[in-house]
C-alpha cells in the first residue's frame, strides 16, 4: 500500500500528479441531451463548443460517496482536497466516504480538506502536499502545513450565465458580464464564495486590472497557475505581464478541464497564486 495518497476532485483541473500516488474523482456536467464526465478522456473543447450553442438547462453533479471510495483505492493514508463546500456538495460526499473508509479500515486515516476554492488554487495545494510527502512529513504535519499555506484565487469572466443559472451567484451579479466587451473580475472569498471585485471593458485593460488585483492580494513572485477556457492568448499575455515584473516567477498555464470550463465559460480565466 502507498503511505500517503493525494485525492482531488476534478475541479482542480488535475488528471495526474507525477511522483506520488494520486487519483481524481470526477464531477459531471449534465444537459437534457448528454452527460459529460470530467475525466482525462473527455474532449473538453468539444463540450465547451456544444454548450455554447445549447439553449436548454444544464447543471453539475459532484462525486458521490462511491466515487470517492473508488478514488481512495487501497491507500494507507489519504489527503483529500475538494472544491469549496459553499458551491458544491463534493466536500460532504468526501467526508462521508472518509467515515466509511475509516470504519472499514481502523488502521487507516483520511484527511478531507475543504479548500474553499477551485481550479488552480487546489492544484497549488496538491503540489504543496506532494512536496511535503516527498519530504517525509506525517499526515498530521501535512494537515498543519496545508492549513497555513497561503494562496489566493482570482477569476476573470466574459460570461457568468452558467454560474447564475445554477445558483452560484445572483443574476444581478451575472449582469456585470455579458455586455459586449465587459469582463468581470472576482475572487474566492475567505468563506469559499465568489466575491466580485470590479469590471472592465477591453482585453488590455482587463489584463492590467487583473494584475493589479493579483499584486494587491499579496503576490510577490511565487508560484502561479493560470487556467483558461479557450483563451490561450489572454493567458499568455497575462503570463508575460507577470514575467516582466518577476522574471524568476514559476508560471504554469493550462486549459481548464470540464467543471471549470463549464463555470468559467468561453474566454474565462482562473488564476491561483502563492502569497
Amino acid at each position: 500500500m502507498n503511505r500517503i495518497k493525494i485525492v482531488v476532485d476534478s475541479s482542480s483541473n488535475l488528471t495526474a500528479l507525477e511522483g506520488v500516488s494520486f487519483a481524481c474523482a470526477p464531477l459531471k456536467i449534465i444537459t437534457a441531451d448528454k452527460e459529460y464526465t470530467d475525466t482525462a478522456a473527455l474532449d473538453v473543447n468539444d463540450m465547451v463548443n456544444t454548450l455554447y450553442r445549447y439553449n436548454g438547462k444544464s447543471s453539475t453533479s459532484c462525486p458521490n460517496v462511491n466515487d470517492w471510495l473508488d478514488a481512495f483505492g487501497d491507500a494507507e493514508n489519504i489527503v483529500c482536497l475538494t472544491i469549496t463546500s459553499a458551491l458544491s456538495g463534493s466536500y460532504n460526499s468526501a467526508f462521508k466516504a472518509k467515515q466509511a473508509y475509516e470504519a472499514a479500515h481502523s488502521d487507516r486515516r483520511v484527511l478531507v480538506i475543504d479548500t474553499l476554492s477551485a481550479g488552480p488554487e487546489i492544484a497549488l495545494m496538491a503540489e504543496k502536499c506532494r512536496k511535503l510527502i516527498e519530504a517525509g512529513r506525517s499526515l498530521d504535519e501535512i494537515a498543519k502545513e496545508l492549513t497555513t499555506y497561503k494562496t489566493e484565487l482570482l477569476f476573470i469572466l466574459e460570461s457568468m450565465k452558467n454560474l447564475a443559472n445554477n445558483g452560484r451567484i445572483s443574476k444581478f451579479s451575472a449582469a456585470a458580464a455579458g455586455v459586449l466587451g465587459v469582463r468581470a473580475i472576482g475572487k474566492a472569498s475567505d468563506k469559499g464564495t465568489l466575491e466580485m471585485l470590479s469590471k472592465c471593458r477591453g482585453s488590455s485593460k482587463a489584463a492590467d486590472m487583473l494584475w493589479q488585483h493579483t499584486k494587491s492580494l499579496g503576490y510577490n513572485g511565487g508560484k502561479i497557475r493560470i487556467s483558461h477556457c479557450q483563451n490561450k492568448d489572454f493567458a499568455n499575455t497575462f503570463a508575460e505581464k507577470i514575467s516582466a515584473e518577476f522574471p524568476d516567477a514559476q508560471i504554469f498555464t493550462e486549459e481548464c478541464r470540464a467543471l471549470c470550463s463549464f463555470y468559467a465559460e468561453k474566454g474565462g480565466l482562473l488564476v491561483g497564486f502563492e502569497v
